[in-house]
């Protein structure tokens, strides 16, 4: 089940999505998915991930960064999450601490800030699922008040973002620097410190989640799939596909074939 944010929240938010997982699930697939996640256990059930081989079992709310490494799941049946998809360009707006901290980490909001301990009490005393998305909001609305001063800087991240996103080829920096009329460096920086991994890392998720795609819900062949997403050839594209996942595209279907929609929810929430 996914909910709409607020008018407000809409630019900086893509989603809220509810995941129930109807049956165990082992050692599965994480892709990366570009966005930075808020994840509340909202059940009695429970999850781990696993990033760079670091066993982490998932608190009752947990901030999960951008993901550019292998990185598994396990979830027990009957688990359910309330998942806060933010936009890459706006994750700088919810957390004071550098996003690029949680790059590649999976962390306990109590170690951002002390504030989730309360929060996650209130969410768990809503009376229903829209109560607690209330809660949810007013803590991001909150969160934004108290960061607004950044705002000019998420606005000049996402026309670049749309710039890198439209072009559907390997990034030039050069050429997305005489665009914009920033430096080079500049643009570096700006990733860096709004997104948390470079403009060439945030590239290569992009095209990996546009090849994911067609690799998920397509029967394309990966030669076609690689020219299609602007890859150099299939073996660039197999390529990197295994070093986001840990597997090549071909295994990525079998495992969606084997543990169906529960797995495909779990692994891929909001694509």
């Amino acid at each position: 089940m996914q909910i709409l944010p607020s008018a407000v929240l809409a630019p900086y938010v893509k989603n809220y999505t509810v995941v129930t997982i109807g049956k165990d699930i082992t050692d599965a697939v994480f892709y990366p998915s570009g966005y930075i996640d808020l994840i509340i256990n909202i059940s009695g059930g429970s999850a781990a991930t696993i990033i760079n081989g670091k066993r982490k079992d998932t608190p009752s709310v947990e901030l999960l960064g951008h993901i550019t490494l292998p990185t598994r799941l396990t979830v027990l049946k009957n688990t359910t999450v309330l998942i806060v998809r933010i936009y890459p360009h706006a994750s700088t707006l919810f957390f004071d601490d550098p996003v690029s901290e949680f790059t590649n980490y999976a962390t306990d909001m109590y170690d951002v800030t002390a504030e989730s301990t309360t929060l996650y009490d209130r969410i768990m005393m809503a009376g229903d699922l829209s109560g607690q998305v209330k809660i949810v909001e007013d803590f991001l609305l909150q969160q934004m008040r108290k960061n607004e001063n950044r705002l000019k800087k998420v606005s000049m991240v996402l026309a670049l973002s749309k710039q890198i996103s439209f072009d559907h080829q390997p990034l030039n920096l050069n050429r997305l620097s005489e665009d914009s009329g920033l430096s080079e460096r500049y643009i570096q920086k700006l990733y860096m410190n709004n997104i948390g991994i470079s403009p060439a890392a945030f590239t290569s998720v992009i095209r990996f989640n546009r090849s994911l795609h067609l690799v998920l819900n397509t029967r394309s062949s990966l030669t076609s799939i690689a020219y299609d997403c602007g890859y150099y050839d299939q073996a660039h594209f197999i390529r990197e596909f295994k070093r986001f996942t840990g597997i090549v595209p071909s295994e990525s279907r079998s495992f969606l074939i084997e543990n169906g929609k529960d797995f495909q929810e779990a692994v891929n929430v909001g694509f």
